[in-house]
């Protein structure tokens, strides 16, 4: 099968499984509701190599001990600096990974200092937004391994649920909490 047809079957089979997911997904404060199913991801951080598969929110809970195992995976690996993710940008990744069968995600960038991210927007201030919001724990670089990077970037656009950007040349679909946009990088 062509890489064409691939990336075409691939967005297909995504799309399908998105229109399975509830009408009216609320990306704001879980509700408690105990016959809410566990919701669970995994990660693999690709410049510490840091692994990670975890309940992240149980019965419409979010579980602290998990989120803080979150947070130190997702810390800026430059200066070990580690912040609060937002849960809703978890909650983001949790219906991605649900409509892209579950797969595990690759993290190229999470939480950034504000003295990484400045660092990083004078090396290269057209890829790093000075008020970037990695700074909050509000954004996440990703890509899903064997899944069409274009394909991820859809399913996010569809969600309607925050900031998709595209980075087809770096392989990656950037994804935050902020208001709905999208843009190539």
């Amino acid at each position: 099968m062509s890489k064409h047809l691939r990336t075409a079957a691939h967005r297909r089979l995504l799309l399908k499984g998105l229109a399975t997911l509830p009408l009216g997904l609320n990306f704001g404060p879980a509700q408690a509701s105990f016959d809410e199913p566990d919701c669970e991801l995994c990660f693999r951080h690709t410049h510490t190599d840091e692994s990670l598969r975890v309940v992240y929110r149980s019965g419409g809970i979010y579980l602290p001990s998990a989120l803080e195992r979150i947070d130190w995976l997702m810390r800026d690996f430059r200066t070990g600096d580690v912040a609060r993710i937002d849960p809703r940008l978890l909650d983001i990744l949790h219906t991605l990974g649900t409509a892209c069968g579950g797969e595990s995600f690759e993290i190229i960038s999470a939480f950034r200092s504000p003295a990484t991210n400045e660092r990083l927007h004078k090396a290269d201030g057209k890829g790093v937004a000075t008020r970037s919001l990695h700074m909050d724990g509000r954004a996440i670089d990703v890509r899903v391994p064997g899944f069409d990077t274009a394909a991820l970037r859809d399913a996010a656009l569809a969600l309607k649920a925050g900031g998709v950007g595209y980075y087809p040349e770096s392989d990656f679909v950037h994804l935050d909490t902020g208001r709905v946009r999208h843009w190539v990088g």
